[in-house]
């Protein structure tokens, strides 16, 4: 059931991932597709580091939505829709890390050291 708990954090690194594939950043596409294999460890730690690779992943996403705001207003083509989405999938990115405030899952984290 913890799978199911922590699905929003996969996923969200797994869009990471496919974002940075995009651009043709492989060292961090593999990164991206690293960091969910730390949910197996059982400590304490691993929360704070989930979130934290999540608000910086949210900021990614953040830093390409205004430099493609700014392309498509220097050619005049429309730009809200990108605004809205990539607001939204940052969003999703920096509130995946809320899956640890679940009761069980802070259970998992803190048993062991």
């Amino acid at each position: 059931m913890n799978f199911v708990r922590l699905l929003p954090v996969i996923l969200s690194f797994l869009i990471l991932a496919a974002h940075f594939l995009r651009y043709s950043d492989f060292p961090l596409m593999v990164i991206a597709l690293m960091i969910p294999t730390l949910l197996f460890i059982k400590n304490r730690w691993v929360p704070r580091i989930i979130q934290l690779c999540l608000a910086i992943g949210a900021m990614e996403w953040l830093s390409t939505m205004f430099f493609l705001i700014q392309a498509r207003q220097h050619t005049g083509a429309d730009w809200q829709r990108l605004a809205v989405i990539m607001s939204l999938i940052a969003l999703f990115t920096l509130l995946s890390g809320m899956v640890f405030l679940n009761k069980k899952l802070k259970g998992r984290y803190q048993k062991a050291e």
